[in-house]
């Protein structure tokens, strides 16, 4: 079981990157379902809970900026012994504005909810506890670019940075 948390910016291609790669193995989970809900993060907790407890995958398509936003979803993953999977979306605010005002109704977000995440946004690291993590960016041609972060490795500051290699 895989437990698949994505990480970026509103309108960064997240929701898209799920249909084009996981719809057809993985359940989804997004608070964008569950707007009308009073407390959509213990919601989709028990989603993601029933989707384990049933056997299957989940990808969790939010924002998920920060470390405190991620811990419980990891967490969860592990106590269900899930493996923890991050890819984290390249979110550049002009074009995520952009993307966003070709979004129609409800899916568009005001601007000021992508500038907002942006400055929460702190990139995932294997120290949360993530097994994998990949960068994924909209490529020229509509499509995605992936590449998965290699072995992490402490800097000489102790901070943790990670070697790239492609896909």
């Amino acid at each position: 079981m895989e437990l698949i948390i994505f990480i970026g910016l509103q309108a960064s291609g997240k929701s898209t990157f799920f249909h084009t790669h996981f719809a057809a193995t993985h359940e989804y989970v997004s608070k964008d379902v569950l707007r009308n809900n009073k407390r959509p993060n213990r919601r989709q907790m028990q989603l993601i809970e029933s989707a384990f407890e049933a056997g299957h995958s989940v990808v969790v398509d939010n924002t998920n900026p920060t470390v405190e936003a991620r811990k419980p979803l990891i967490d969860l993953g592990k106590m269900y012994g899930a493996r923890i999977i991050g890819y984290s979306f390249e979110s550049q605010v002009s074009m995520c504005i952009k993307r966003n005002k070709q979004r129609e109704d409800k899916a568009r977000v005001p601007d000021v909810a992508i500038y907002a995440t942006a400055r929460k946004l702190v990139p995932p690291t294997y120290a949360e506890g993530f097994d994998e993590l990949y960068d994924v960016r909209i490529a020229n041609n509509s499509g995605f670019e992936v590449q998965q972060w290699s072995t992490s490795t402490l800097a000489s500051d102790g901070s943790e940075s990670q070697d790239q290699t492609g896909l």
